[in-house]
């Protein structure tokens, strides 16, 4: 009897319901969970009306393209031979290959392997395609138009290259291939990796196309078109086409530098008086009048200084738009070049770019790297910047020659975040005539910022819980409250809301913080006042120091008298001093700027004095705001006798920053100085007159009240059995600090986990346990010392 033969078994099954084809494994996960399959989220491949849904993999083994040169290969898209059949896909045929929206165009070729497994590319043209691993679809190539044509291209890459020579590769290497805008190509130049972008396609006229053109067209009218939705329409090089390659930089000058801003003055807020003082300067300076130019030179150069985001270069692109002129940018990281002479004569090339289109405006943005400040004896800085400093005075200067009776229509706006680093010689009557600070807006002016933000947007937000959020943003630009209605609005699009809402501000204000106080900010922990046990007398006193001149100024106003500028907390370690900071700092809502005194101090000679000026600008910069200074005795200690080491000189040129910053020309505006210190003897009396540090806060002990509180807070924490005794408790706490009080609570807990991992209650015995652990450490001397400070303060 002959053996019974084994069926064949069909690798792959057509679904009856979606009518998609799928391989044999692959059939149960269809049926469960893809039938019939959704536009994403593929879990398997298939194919669908003749086009292929399957996942991307890198080639590993070239053995059956080992001949081929891989110019060839990386060409190539590899899909196994019983797909090809099921797609009617010939081996060498041009194929549309989608990948999450980025198509191109590949040749099929035959994969040994018998699943849909598909599309091995190599990795350098998934780095063109910018994807990997992405479930992809292939069809057949459609809508071939076999017309020359001429493809311009841009270059990312800003490397220096031979365009002529490249200009030759590509015929080489991309005959007979097919492209559509939009493609990346690779090319390896002498070693790098270089990308450009098909940024457009003209075909030529039919007029111009060869005789035998229709025939060829005949032949590519018998391939099937099986994606006839998509529209997009493929070219193939022929010989005669023609390369155009060109750099991002290569565009001319006046597209460029002419470009109308689309910035308008109605959509600037909090910013009226700065918009009318340079509205005026740019009319004059923009206006023939023979008179004046013949007898004195017009205002023409404008400097506006201030922080990064408070609406600089945005005033400047309104103010052209608005004058119905043209502006020209000078952008230093642009405009540098590593050629001698070259920078100069592109900055000679803008400006005669603006007085070739004058009426105009030159726009010089961060202006303090174009030309930094050289040394007083004309050192530093490299000769270049020396070379700009010096061309661009010349420029300037040169706005005020006039040719007969008239003069040259040109303004000159330039802006900086530091004025101080800009080289002296532009900060001159004739160049850069007047100075305006944009600084930080106020809370009436960040309101109307606010306002001309959500105009036009669904919002349902009260005009007096916008003047909350207004008054709230403490210390914001208009960068920073343009973020925080992007942050409400994507808050209000995560719940599924159609209108943004004062929730969602609130949690807005919860995430962004003023960009100018980034470089310090600091986590504060969330202490609240409720946290702090005891302690109504001090918590009064801060209040009255940092909250009445913030929500009743008129009264200190009406009362002739000026809010205190510091508070000095003072007392023994462990009294809660830097806790009452903390929940200062969550109470207020204010910007908090946390120090300690040791990190101030620098090896460097003045960079110690340095840190203690940058701390009080930055202060002022996100006013209103609090700097508390932890430890103060570590940085503002008594001064030193002539004959001391060389780092208390360093201690007291720090201790003379300090004093000049209290109360110097400079005025403190709405930042409160608080302190803390266990030595306040050790105080220097200078920092403790009145005007500096008016208010000296005694932090004692606590009382038996006080320590009641800070027993019931922190119990609500730890399980307690019920013979629990406080009042037990804060009588044997007599002359303990609060953090002797917290530390006996934990070392009840920890007694009764050594006693029990598996507790869950601490008794009163672990209580009187730790008890005999922990005693007090404050020394009757020590309080003795803060005894007869009071006294003699």
């Amino acid at each position: 009897m002959p053996p019974k033969g084994r069926k064949s078994v069909s690798a792959w099954n057509v679904c009856e319901e979606c009518k998609v084809v799928v391989s044999q494994k692959d059939l149960v996960i269809h049926a469960e969970n893809s039938c019939p399959p959704p536009n994403s989220s593929w879990t398997h491949g298939y194919i669908r009306n003749g086009i292929l849904f399957g996942f991307l993999e890198e080639i590993n083994n070239r053995d059956g393209l080992k001949n081929l040169p891989n110019s060839v290969c990386d060409d190539l898209v590899l899909i196994s031979q019983s797909a090809l059949q099921l797609c009617n896909i010939a081996i060498g045929d041009p194929v549309v290959v989608d990948i999450c929206g980025t198509s191109t165009v590949k040749t099929a070729w035959t994969n040994l392997e018998k699943s849909l497994k598909l599309l091995i590319f190599d990795r350098k043209i998934l780095r063109i395609l910018d994807q990997i691993e992405e479930l992809i679809t292939v069809g057949e190539s459609k809508q071939m138009m076999m017309i020359k044509l001429r493809l311009i291209m841009c270059e990312k890459n800003n490397d220096s290259f031979c365009k002529a020579f490249l200009n030759q590769i590509f015929v080489e290497m991309h005959r007979d291939k097919i492209f559509k805008p939009g493609d990346r190509l690779h090319l390896q130049y002498y070693g790098r990796d270089i990308f450009f972008n098909v940024s457009e396609i003209l075909p030529f006229k039919e007029s111009y196309l060869h005789k035998d053109f229709p025939e060829i067209i005949k032949g590519f009218e018998e391939l099937t078109i099986e994606t006839p939705e998509d529209e997009d329409i493929y070219y193939r090089v022929v010989e005669e086409t023609r390369w155009n390659i060109k750099t991002v930089n290569s565009s001319s000058e006046e597209e460029n530098s002419t470009e109308r801003p689309l910035n308008r003055l109605s959509t600037i807020g909090g910013l009226d008086n700065v918009i009318e003082e340079v509205r005026k300067i740019i009319e004059v300076a923009l206006t023939n009048t023979e008179l004046i130019t013949m007898r004195f030179n017009l205002w023409r150069g404008i400097l506006l200084y201030g922080p990064t985001g408070s609406g600089k270069t945005m005033l400047a692109e309104a103010l052209a738009a608005e004058s119905n002129v043209n502006i020209v940018r000078v952008n230093g990281c642009e405009i540098y070049s590593k050629y001698l002479g070259e920078t100069d004569a592109r900055l000679r090339d803008l400006f005669k770019t603006a007085e070739q289109k004058a009426p105009s405006i030159i726009l010089m943005e961060e202006v303090d790297s174009l030309c930094p400040k050289r040394g007083n004896d004309g050192s530093g800085g490299s000769e270049q910047d020396k070379r700009v400093v010096a061309t661009l005075s010349m420029l300037l200067d040169a706005l005020h020659y006039t040719s007969g009776t008239s003069c040259k229509a040109i303004a000159v706006i330039a802006t900086t975040s530091k004025p101080d680093a800009i080289d002296p010689a532009l900060r001159r009557p004739g160049r850069l005539d007047v100075e305006i600070e944009i600084g930080v807006p106020s809370p009436e002016a960040r309101l109307e910022i606010l306002q001309k933000l959500i105009h036009g947007t669904q919002f349902q937000v009260t005009d007096e819980e916008l003047r909350d959020v207004a008054f709230s943003a403490h210390g914001f630009v208009g960068a920073d409250l343009a973020s925080l209605c992007s942050h409400a609005y994507k808050h209000a699009a995560s719940t599924s809301q159609a209108t943004i809402t004062i929730d969602d501000f609130a949690w807005a204000l919860t995430q962004v913080k003023p960009s100018a106080m980034r470089e310090v900010l600091i986590e504060v922990p969330n202490v609240q006042w409720s946290d702090i046990g005891g302690q109504h007398d001090l918590k009064l006193k801060l209040r009255q120091a940092i909250e009445w001149p913030l929500k009743h100024p008129e009264a200190f106003v009406r009362m002739g008298i000026t809010p205190p500028k510091g508070v000095l907390m003072y007392g023994p370690p462990g009294c809660s001093k830097t806790m009452i900071a903390k929940a200062l700092a969550t109470e207020s809502k204010l910007n908090f700027l946390s120090i300690k005194g040791p990190e101030i101090f620098s090896k460097w000679l003045g960079d110690s004095e340095k840190a203690v000026k940058e701390i009080f600008r930055k202060a002022r910069q996100v006013a209103p705001s609090i700097i508390f200074f932890d430890e103060l005795d570590a940085l503002g200690g008594e001064r030193s006798g002539a004959g001391d080491s060389g780092s208390s000189h360093v201690q007291d040129r720090v201790l003379l920053q300090l004093v000049l910053e209290l109360d110097g020309s400079v005025p403190l505006g709405n930042v409160m100085v608080v302190g803390a210190t266990n030595r306040p003897d050790r105080m220097d009396p200078a920092l403790l007159r009145r005007g500096r540090f008016d208010r000296l806060v005694y932090v004692p002990l606590p009382d038996a009240e006080t320590r009641r509180e800070i027993l019931e807070i922190k119990l609500r924490k730890i399980p307690k059995a019920s013979d629990v005794d406080i009042d037990y408790l804060v009588s044997k706490t007599e002359k303990y600090s609060g953090a002797e009080v917290v530390a006996v609570c934990h070392e009840a807990a920890m007694i009764a986990l050594k006693e029990n991992i598996n507790t869950n209650c601490v008794s009163q015995n672990h209580f009187i346990t730790a008890l005999q652990l922990v005693t007090p450490r404050t020394p009757q001397s020590l309080l003795q010392l803060y005894e007869d400070y009071q006294q003699t303060k």
